[in-house]
């Protein structure tokens, strides 16, 4: 409470004019030049400015090759799954003006997926698959297949 008071009475006076003549006093203390201001000289300060450009380009452009490499691999996942291209992830690519591609991780990644892929696909693949099938569902599924082809063919040839 004694603060609150305080405060409101001192800018009370400061507003007549009685007490204002602090505020001036710092107002002239602190140097107009920034290279002052931070301790160092002119030549200092000039070099300081330009390290903290360059690393501030150096980060924005390792920034951008981060987002190109997560685009790029957006985009292969895109291809992977058939899904619909994004215009934006080619603009990160292209921005990168790199050589951009997967983190060797990834492609680690991908080459092992792929390895599975393919052994999925070939005949071993489908061999395995066929073991862990039922016999009697393969059988019922024959079955049906070929009674719907001798049906289709009933219906096109005039001799059966």
């Amino acid at each position: 409470m004694a603060f609150l008071m305080k405060s409101m009475l001192s800018n009370q006076v400061k507003n007549l004019g009685l007490g204002g003549g602090g505020d001036e006093s710092k107002e002239e203390s602190t140097p107009s030049d920034p290279a002052a201001a931070a301790g160092m000289t002119r030549e200092e300060y000039e070099e300081y400015q330009k390290q903290m450009v360059e690393e501030k380009m150096e980060r924005d452009a390792a920034f951008a090759h981060k987002k190109a490499e997560r685009a790029c691999l957006r985009v292969h996942l895109r291809e992977k799954y058939r899904l619909p291209k994004s215009e934006l992830d080619e603009n990160q690519i292209q921005m990168a003006g790199d050589d951009v591609g997967l983190p060797e991780d990834l492609q680690k990644m991908v080459a092992e997926d792929q390895v599975e892929e393919e052994d999925k696909d070939s005949i071993l693949g489908q061999l395995q698959n066929i073991q862990n099938m039922d016999m009697d569902t393969i059988k019922e599924k024959a079955q049906a297949t070929f009674t719907e082809m001798k049906q289709a063919a009933e219906q096109k040839c005039s001799v059966m």
